[in-house]
C-alpha cells in the first residue's frame, strides 16, 4: 500500500462510506458499456471511464539544459539543473509532495535567490549528481516503478531541507531552553511556512505570535456561536493535562 502515494482528500471518505463512491480492485478489460475487474465483478451502462493517470512534464524551450525522459528529470534537490556552467536557472515547485506544495516552492524561491545573488553557493557537478542518484535510488526503493512516482516528496522533510540550505531551520534544542512554550508548539503542532520566518534570513518579528495562535485560527471558522465558560470548573489546562496522563498510561499499558 505505501508503494504509491494516497489520495488525500476530504470528501473521499463520506463519499465511500454513503456508497456515492466504490472502491474497485484492478481493470481486466473493457467492453462497449462495461468494465470488467479482476475478481471477476464487473460495472454496466458506463457513459464515461476517466484515466486519471496524472500528466507528463518536459521544458522544451530549455533544449538541453533540463531534460525529461519519462517524467524523470536530474534536478539538485528538485531546483537546479547540475548541468550549467554557472547556476542561473532554477525549477520552482517540481514537486509531489504529500502536503502543500506553495509553501515548498517559497522556500525553494528564497534558496534560489541566495544562489542567484551568490550568497549560497552550489556543490560541484560531481556532488549534486550523487546527491540526485542517491534520492532517485531512495524513491525507487519506496515507490513503485511508474512515470507517477518521479518527483515525490515527504513534506516536513523536504521543508526542513530547504530550510536548513536556506538557513532558516529553527533551532529546537536553543528554543528548549529559551523558549519552551515556542518548542513545544514547533516539536507538536504543524509544520507552517511561519516556521521558517522565526531566524535567519527574511525572519519576522511576528512569526511567533502566529505560530502560538495557529490552533485559534484553526478553531475560528468551527465556532458558530459564543459559549460562557463556567469559571468555577477545571480549567483547559487541567482537563488537557489529564487527557495527556490518560493516554501516556494507554500507551505505557500497551507496550508494557
Amino acid at each position: 500500500a505505501l508503494s504509491q502515494h494516497p489520495t488525500v482528500n476530504d470528501e473521499l471518505p463520506n463519499r465511500i462510506i454513503s456508497g456515492l463512491v466504490k472502491v474497485k480492485g484492478n481493470v481486466k478489460q473493457f467492453t462497449e458499456t462495461a468494465a470488467i475487474f479482476e475478481d471477476g465483478s464487473r460495472e454496466d451502462d458506463i457513459d464515461v471511464v476517466i484515466f486519471a493517470t496524472g500528466y507528463s512534464f518536459a521544458f522544451p524551450f530549455l533544449e538541453d539544459s533540463v531534460k525529461v525522459v519519462k517524467n524523470k528529470v536530474s534536478l539538485y534537490k528538485k531546483v537546479f539543473p547540475p548541468n550549467l556552467e554557472k547556476p542561473t536557472l532554477a525549477i520552482i515547485g517540481l514537486i509531489q509532495p504529500l502536503g502543500a506544495i506553495m509553501p515548498i516552492s517559497e522556500l525553494q524561491g528564497r534558496w534560489a535567490t541566495q544562489v542567484f545573488k551568490g550568497l549560497k553557493k552550489l556543490p560541484s557537478q560531481s556532488e549534486m549528481m550523487a546527491d540526485i542518484n542517491k534520492a532517485q535510488e531512495k524513491m525507487a526503493k519506496r515507490y513503485v516503478d511508474s512515470q507517477r512516482h518521479t518527483i515525490q516528496g515527504d513534506y516536513i522533510d523536504t521543508m526542513e531541507e530547504l530550510a536548513n540550505l536556506v538557513g532558516v531551520r529553527p533551532n529546537l534544542l536553543l528554543l528548549a531552553f529559551t523558549d519552551p512554550k515556542l518548542a513545544l508548539q514547533l516539536l507538536l503542532g504543524p509544520c507552517t511556512p511561519v516556521h521558517y520566518r522565526l531566524q535567519g534570513p527574511g525572519k519576522w518579528a511576528g512569526a511567533r505570535k502566529t505560530i502560538l495562535t495557529t490552533e485559534d485560527r484553526i478553531r475560528k471558522p468551527l465556532m458558530t456561536s459564543v459559549v460562557k465558560r463556567n469559571s468555577s470548573g477545571p480549567s483547559l489546562v487541567i482537563v488537557r493535562v489529564l487527557m495527556l496522563a490518560v493516554t501516556l498510561f494507554a500507551v505505557i499499558l500497551a507496550y508494557f
